[in-house]
């Protein structure tokens, strides 16, 4: 399950696997593949939280995840390596839930983040196309002008992504970072998992600005 949902150790192969076509990793990379692994946890979970430190275990690694997927994608210039790493990090939040018996919150935000993470993908694929193929976010740029209506979802999925108030991500995920504070765990565990989530912010925000704000770097048609 570590393996399948790319956890540290594991979590290479992830960013390295955007070759796929954008509408493809859209179903894969958000509800189908990398899920497979964190499903299967939900699914034992019962069983497996009976062995002893099993738990501890998940949170432990779940939140190094995190945090070195944020890490990665704030340096990251790919913009699909940037959802990928995303994609990355929210899995961690995902067995971080699992991590402290928070199953069907675990299973909601898997749902939740399927569907936002999807259309974050369809829009990069649509900004991709914009640019000639080119995936590096520093040749993109202005583009609320030239395409309002793929820009106003990439915001939307971004800040449903970041747990902005009243869309998806803020009543899955602002629901597990305030259970893990009142969760008797490890301060360095809920510290790393605090900063990750301020790092998603972070990578998030500096995505939007770039396609939105950004001067335009792309050679035109």
């Amino acid at each position: 399950a570590i393996t399948k949902s790319a956890q540290i150790p594991f979590s290479r192969w992830l960013p390295a696997a955007i070759a796929a076509p954008t509408p493809v990793r859209a179903l894969v990379h958000s509800s189908t593949l990398v899920t497979a692994g964190v499903f299967l946890v939900f699914r034992f979970h019962y069983s497996l939280s009976l062995i002893p430190y099993f738990n501890k275990t998940l949170l432990i690694i779940a939140a190094v995840t995190i945090f070195i997927a944020g890490i990665a994608a704030i340096a990251e210039c790919d913009i699909k390596k940037i959802i990928a790493l995303s994609t990355l990090s929210q899995l961690g939040v995902i067995i971080t839930s699992l991590g402290l018996g928070l199953t069907f919150l675990a299973f909601f935000h898997l749902i939740t983040h399927a569907l936002f993470k999807a259309l974050l993908f369809l829009t990069a694929g649509s900004i991709i196309h914009y640019h000639h193929h080119s995936q590096d976010l520093r040749f993109m740029g202005n583009l609320s002008k030239s395409s309002p209506l793929s820009v106003s979802s990439l915001l939307l999925a971004n800040l449903a992504l970041c747990g902005t108030p009243f869309l998806a991500g803020f009543y899955s995920k602002d629901l597990i970072i305030e259970i893990c504070l009142f969760n008797p765990s490890n301060f360095i565990v809920v510290l790393l998992f605090i900063l990750a989530t301020a790092l998603t912010a972070s990578y998030s925000i500096r995505f939007i600005v770039t396609v939105i704000w950004n001067n335009s770097n792309c050679i035109p048609f």
